[in-house]
């Protein structure tokens, strides 16, 4: 088990950190830990949210001290780091993750990608290459959030890296594949952004009608396949 680190954020909630480097085996033990504590909760337990390097565990103070007490503990944010601790301690194991590899169908370019061209000349890339960079890896879910769906990407090659828009939209479609930084993600709904757009699938990410209501869930493995207009995608 890696040496955790326990922060206290607020009387609701406490940071638990597995790490400081974004990785595989990083999100692997994070995944892996908030399946053990989803199996074994606690009293009070309300959310666990992830991120990269850690999650964080949010609950009823009040609910923690009635059902936890312990007498060398003296606040709940103790009694829950000594619960997380003493559970993982004896469970987190280095199993591999169980992982979907899933194709998202992207139209690169022209209406759909109106920023292709500035990606490309900001990298000294053709179009051409730029596509074939983004379609050459899999990239690793690492959680979802700032819209219900989006997914943030791990593993996006370096050389197609490039800076937020100046000036960020005030609309970008559903479906539009970004690029921001060394990141790249989906819009899976029509929001304001500051992404390059370089392309747009049709495929929903967002699903309110069903359980689970998001196409994508963190673990997953994504591949983007460039596809023709007049390919149902």
């Amino acid at each position: 088990m890696p040496a955790l680190q326990f922060k206290q954020l607020s009387d609701q909630a406490l940071l638990v950190q597995f790490g400081t480097t974004i990785n595989e085996q990083t999100h692997q033990q994070i995944q892996q830990a908030i399946a053990i504590l989803q199996e074994h909760p606690f009293p009070g337990l309300i959310e666990i949210v992830p991120s990269y390097t850690n999650f964080c565990v949010y609950y009823d103070p009040f609910t923690v001290r009635k059902s936890l007490q312990q007498k060398h503990t003296t606040t709940s944010a103790e009694i829950v780091q000594h619960y997380i601790k003493i559970l993982l301690e004896h469970q987190l194991q280095e199993a591999p993750h169980e992982s979907r590899l899933i194709e998202i169908p992207v139209l690169y370019g022209g209406e759909y990608g109106p920023d292709l061209n500035e990606v490309a000349n900001i990298n000294g890339l053709t179009p051409e290459e730029v596509i074939a960079i983004h379609t050459s890896k899999e990239y690793l879910v690492h959680m979802l959030g700032f819209a219900p769906g989006f997914p943030f990407l791990g593993g996006m090659d370096k050389r197609i890296a490039t800076p937020r828009r100046a000036a960020p939209r005030l609309e970008i479609s559903a479906g539009s594949v970004g690029i921001a930084g060394e990141q790249t993600g989906i819009y899976p709904l029509s929001t304001p952004g500051g992404w390059q757009i370089i392309g747009r699938t049709m495929i929903p990410l967002f699903l309110p009608d069903q359980n689970p209501p998001t196409l994508l869930r963190a673990g997953d493995h994504i591949r983007f396949v460039a596809v023709k207009e007049d390919t149902t995608c």
